[in-house]
């Protein structure tokens, strides 16, 4: 893990408590660095909470005003070297002075900043004031200052975000609400300097053909004068001279691991991770680094050409989803919450995370944990549905943010991918002005683009480059929303266009990036933002506030009503909400991962959410799983068997997925399910499943299945593994489903609550709720007449525990319209 911000003797830490005064003195509250500026207005009752209701609305003005951050700190100067200010996640345009001297003026959020302050500094008490300018403001005035206009992206509602290196969506986006948040976020603090600082390390892998790993650790030094460098690796250290006049001094060291344990993806094998250390004139900077090494097949066959990942020489599906920051406010970030996030897609079977173009490149320990997690990253450069400048000093900040981040985060392990932008070659097609003029703004993008990939290739030559997402390839401006053939794919007819769940099965990607389906907060997270219990309807004013997609409230229920019989009240909206954003995700990956070798990833739009909004994500703001986490932990388990309909004959092939890489022999049971839920084998088949390899196991015709009866499956492995699931073969709303009477028998046992769960009946999509947050080992799981089902919930505070069992309710298919 990276440690850039070691307090060393010498040195002041900045964090803690400072001032914050609104220019115009009408307001002033204690400001906890780091932090959001909002953060700290909502502590001192300044302005009330925004996810609340429509408060976002009441908090807007906030990022229109300047705002000074003061704090004193004591200094005591010593003789020789010098001293600089350190500080990293400044948001966005801002002035540091100290003691009244101008230090710096802050453009980016995406850089760090160490400029030189020594002489701004005084032996003794010493003032430090940032000056936060209006982002908003600031980026209108930069776009009246562009030769042509730059359109910026419709999800905006605060406009020219795309004027600021700051991220996008915090000037609003479809899952995001709009406040503009700023602040310092990172650490700051007065470093102290003898002779260099050591600016970068960098490490670069060698894989031999004999097995062994060479390791090149380059170390760039900024100063002057003569210090002792040591850089040790596995328990060999290595010590050199440096003696240097000016600037930039850079270091090679080589390390040969004979016998390497090498690091693998989640569900493929071990993470282990090798620590290097460096030090230099009394400072020290550590790296984890675990050893891998990780190709992108994109080679040409009879489809088009293939996009595929292969990991120590071995070609391993892509199971994942996109990440969006953590929270909205930046402050609300913590390691624990991500954490708890990351830990969530890699108990769902998860082995990569997309960060997605319009947030943050997150900080150090995000990639730690992915590491640590055996979760691979698809890293965008923070870039998304909006045309951007090319100016000569935009393109200037672009350079230097691109050159920081690749060199900080290229060492990790979990990284995969680094790819320039999200969707910036489809928003050409966007906006009345780049269609009309099409050859500017496809050069504009191009400047930006190219500025890009020769930056990462400077920083990082053996990292993988993409260009865009999606895209065909490599100079390549082909519409990836709808050609399947080639690239990664974005796939999102089903959701923009309304099309039906089976449009999922007429595409074969060769590795979708971005797909997904919307569905409602949970019950306990709507009931926490709404004013009174009036506003739990899907139509009210607070309920479409917190919905950013528009139309995606009519989207939701237009859908339901072709699948599902109405719902009795909001609460079973809510639920067959969330079923049926799991069954789409379901419909689609299953039928993708079927696909394999042809197809080779799949990462959903969107693993979590910054605030409490009707999204696409499959965890709940906060972290608590929604039903689609549930049905994912099902569908990406490393062995599936799937049943998919051809939509032309209307007959259905039964396959079975292997990722592992040693092959697996399984039982599989297939019968027609009447709508009582009574069994009729059509099949029994005994398969082994290739390693690393998709098998169709059996056809199972129309003509053998009776009317009104569902597909209903069931397999067991030799190794023990098991699973089941089911098809229907019409809506749901066609089918005549029994009353169900659903009995819980509830016990309390060493935190957690113990539930059997029983029906008399045939009950689908058994899901159940409690008003406290926690995790349920299972849930939305059906139920066979007189069957039982055993099932863990276990609440995030202890507290909580008594409230989970007063609360808890079941909800199932036949119950949420009757």
């Amino acid at each position: 893990m990276t440690e850039p911000f070691t307090i060393l003797p010498g040195d002041v830490d900045l964090a803690g408590e400072w001032s914050l005064t609104a220019a115009d003195g009408n307001h002033s509250a204690v400001y906890p660095v780091p932090g959001d500026v909002h953060s700290a207005l909502i502590a001192a009752k300044i302005i009330p909470h925004p996810y609340h209701g429509k408060n976002e609305l009441a908090v807007r003005w906030v990022a229109d005003e300047v705002w000074h951050a003061r704090r004193n700190f004591h200094l005591t100067k010593s003789e020789g070297g010098g001293y600089y200010l350190d500080i990293d996640y400044l948001d966005t345009v801002a002035d540091v002075l100290i003691n009244g001297t101008p230090v710096l003026r802050a453009e980016n959020c995406f850089r760090r900043y160490r400029p030189d302050v020594t002489e701004a500094l005084i032996d003794g008490e010493n003032t430090i004031e940032i000056v936060f300018s209006s982002n908003t403001m600031e980026a209108q005035n930069r776009q009246a200052k562009q030769p042509f206009y730059i359109p910026y992206s419709k999800n905006c509602p605060i406009p020219d975000g795309n004027m600021l290196r700051k991220p996008a969506c915090h000037f609003g986006w479809d899952w995001n609400l709009a406040i503009t948040p700023f602040g310092i976020y990172g650490s700051i603090k007065i470093c102290r300097m003898e002779a260099f600082r050591i600016e970068h390390v960098v490490v670069h892998q060698h894989h031999g053909t004999d097995g062994a790993v060479t390791l090149d650790v380059d170390v760039t030094l900024h100063g002057r004068g003569s210090a002792d460098i040591e850089v040790a690796v596995a328990g060999e250290a290595k010590l050199r001279r440096v003696d240097h006049t000016f600037g930039e001094a850079r270091q090679r060291f080589r390390f040969k691991i004979e016998d390497p344990k090498l690091w693998w993806p989640a569900g493929h094998g071990e993470q282990p991770l090798y620590d290097i250390t460096v030090t230099c004139d009394g400072q020290g900077v550590s790296r984890s680094v675990g050893l891998r090494k990780i190709e992108l097949l994109t080679d040409k066959d009879e489809a088009g050409s293939r996009f595929a990942f292969r990991v120590n020489g071995r070609e391993i599906f892509m199971k994942g989803a996109n990440w969006i920051p953590a929270d909205a406010l930046p402050s609300q970030a913590t390691p624990e919450l991500t954490r708890k996030l990351l830990q969530s897609a890699k108990d769902a079977h998860m082995n990569m995370i997309r960060v997605w173009g319009g947030g943050y490149y997150e900080k150090d320990f995000f990639y730690a944990i992915c590491d640590e997690l055996g979760l691979l990253v698809w890293q965008d450069f923070m870039f998304a549905c909006n045309l951007y400048p090319s100016t000569p000093e935009f393109l200037r900040e672009v350079k230097a943010e691109v050159d920081y981040q690749v060199r900080r985060l290229q060492h990790h392990a979990c990284l995969a991918l680094w790819c320039g932008d999200n969707e910036l070659i489809g928003a050409l097609t966007w906006f009345k002005e780049s269609r009309d003029n099409r050859d500017r703004y496809l050069v504009n993008y191009d400047r930006l683009n190219r500025t890009i990939e020769d930056a990462v290739k400077a920083a990082d030559p053996g990292g993988l480059w993409w260009p865009s997402s999606p895209s065909p390839g490599v100079l390549d401006f082909g519409d990836t929303w709808h050609d399947d053939s080639k690239g990664d794919m974005h796939f999102w007819s089903v959701w923009h266009e309304g099309r039906d769940f089976d449009h999922y099965r007429d595409v074969k990607p060769r590795f979708c990036s971005e797909f997904g389906f919307q569905s409602f907060s949970s019950m306990n997270i709507a009931q926490g933002f709404v004013e009174n219990e009036d506003d739990l309807n899907i139509a009210s004013p607070v309920m479409e506030h917190h919905q950013r997609n528009a139309g995606g409230n009519a989207r939701i229920a237009e859908t339901m009503f072709r699948n599902f019989r109405f719902p009795m009240d909001f609460a079973n909206f809510v639920y067959l909400s969330q079923v049926q954003h799991a069954l789409a995700m379901r419909i689609a990956v299953e039928s993708w991962r079927s696909l394999k070798p042809h197809c080779m990833g799949t990462l959903y739009w969107q693993l979590n959410d910054t605030w409490p909004v009707a999204s696409w994500s499959g965890l709940d703001h906060g972290g608590t799983w929604k039903a689609l986490h549930y049905a994912a932990r099902r569908f990406y388990a490393p062995v599936l068997i799937t049943v998919t309909a051809d939509g032309v004959t209307g007959d259905y092939t039964v396959s079975g997925v292997n990722d592992h890489p040693d092959a697996q022999t399984i039982d599989v049971d297939v019968f027609a399910c009447s709508p009582a839920g009574d069994l009729t084998r059509l099949k029994r088949v005994s398969a082994t499943l290739d390693p690393d390899a998709a098998v169709r196991i059996a056809k199972i015709f129309q003509s053998e299945i009776p009317a009104g009866a569902m597909l209903w499956w069931s397999w067991q492995g030799r190794n023990g593994i098991r699973g089941r699931n089911h098809l229907a073969t019409v809506p749901y709303k066609s089918i005549t489903l029994p009353r169900t009477d659903i009995q819980l028998d509830v016990t309390v046992h060493e935190g957690s609550l113990e539930i059997t769960v029983s029906s008399s009946d045939l009950a689908l999509y058994v899901m159940l709720e409690c008003s406290a947050k926690g995790l349920f080992s299972d849930n939305v799981f059906d139920l066979l007449p007189e069957e039982t089902m055993r099932v863990q919930f276990k609440p995030e505070q202890p507290s909580e525990l008594a409230a989970a069992q007063a609360s808890l309710v079941v909800r199932d298919l036949y119950s949420s319209s009757h």
